[in-house]
């Protein structure tokens, strides 16, 4: 079993290094279709919030219009209620989920501005491991487009992505 506080840790790193990248283009289009740059940010930090950070009364205080301090404020908020909370198993196993959707939207955030990105090759592994696990569950919401056809040999981070409705070729728009 690996330590769920520091994969998501990793995962949420990877993420913050792609903030970084943004500048200027939070407009970007997205490989999720309904959100721009701005909105895949929003999403991980809105997931964060309704699953961890309020049950485990953290409240960060965050700016409205820096997208890069918000997801900082939200990381410090999250890692510091870690810190003073035992972990239990439910919580253990919505860290390692919102590890992978930490995963999928780095990569999401990534193709929005042209930059490439290599996910963390375990943390993927994890992630599609878990995702095959629970195929129904994720093939049974509304929240993930269908899967993408992915050969047998494709890399990790492309099954992962593929899984979870992503095209690994998606290119912005010109």
């Amino acid at each position: 079993m690996t330590d769920a506080i520091a994969d998501h840790r990793r995962a949420c790193d990877g993420f913050a290094a792609i903030v970084r990248l943004v500048g200027d283009r939070w407009g970007s289009a997205s490989p999720c279709t309904e959100w721009d740059a701005r909105g895949v940010l929003e999403h991980v930090i809105g997931f964060h919030d309704v699953l961890l950070l309020r049950p485990m009364e953290a409240k960060p205080s965050r700016p409205r219009d820096d997208p890069e301090a918000r997801w900082t404020a939200t990381v410090e908020a999250l890692f510091g209620a870690l810190d003073r909370s035992p972990l239990d198993d439910k919580r253990r196993s919505l860290l390692g989920y919102l590890s992978t959707d930490v995963l999928v939207h780095t990569w999401d955030l990534a193709k929005a501005v042209g930059a490439e990105v290599t996910l963390d090759g375990e943390l993927c592994r994890i992630g599609l491991e878990r995702a095959l696990a629970h195929a129904s569950q994720f093939e049974g919401s509304d929240m993930f487009a269908p899967a993408v056809e992915m050969a047998d040999d494709a890399d990790v981070q492309d099954r992962l992505v593929a899984f979870f409705g992503r095209d690994p070729a998606w290119r912005p728009p010109a």
